[in-house]
């Protein structure tokens, strides 16, 4: 089934809450439906039709946690595609309040920086971030090199947005391969071995 991932609330330490679900498309004909239609504009930038990568829902619930700034590239993704296009559908409203997506304008002229290593803190602090609000129905597009970010959600709103990525169809299928070689590494909560620590790496 699709994959669920959970935090504890950032707002009183304790409560339990949905991080995220990945791995969806393969279960639900409303949101394979739904990335293939959004497969058009992405086909229009990679100048070729576009192959579903991954995908996931990120709630971010009052309380959840932000992602640090880094690249997509990072995590290792060129083993699989030269380059990919993720595009962020907007759910509900996206705040500065409740964490929207924080782009770095420009810098994805720079490429990859380094594969399997996070971003320094002194190459961030050099990166001009602009938030990015979104009201429900919009589309953000952006590529596997853009530094992008998010602060906690601290408000009473939930902050759901999904990310569906996307790769050159010429250059193959990887959606399968992908998913099999993160479940080795860092699995869905509930596929977890109690006595092994799992560290999101990048």
């Amino acid at each position: 089934r699709h994959w669920v991932f959970h935090e504890t609330s950032k707002l009183d330490g304790a409560t339990p809450l949905v991080a995220r679900i990945e791995n969806i498309v393969p279960f639900h004909d409303g949101f394979r439906a739904l990335c293939a239609a959004i497969a058009a504009p992405v086909a229009q930038l990679l100048g070729e039709p576009a192959a579903l990568f991954k995908e996931k829902i990120n709630y971010k619930m009052p309380g959840g946690d932000g992602f640090k700034a880094h690249q997509d590239s990072q995590a290792g993704w060129e083993s699989y595609a030269s380059y990919f296009v993720t595009v962020a559908l907007s759910i509900d409203r996206a705040t500065v309040e409740n964490g929207c997506l924080r782009l770095a304008a420009g810098e994805q002229r720079k490429g990859l920086y380094r594969a399997w290593e996070p971003l320094t803190a002194a190459e961030v602090a050099a990166m001009r971030f602009e938030d990015c609000p979104t009201e429900p129905g919009d589309l953000v597009l952006f590529d596997s090199y853009a530094p992008h970010a998010s602060e906690p959600n601290l408000s009473g709103a939930v902050r759901r947005m999904y990310f569906a990525t996307y790769n050159r169809a010429s250059e193959g299928a990887h959606m399968a391969r992908y998913y099999a070689d993160k479940h080795k590494n860092y699995p869905p909560d509930i596929d977890r071995d109690p006595g092994r620590r799992y560290v999101f790496r990048v």
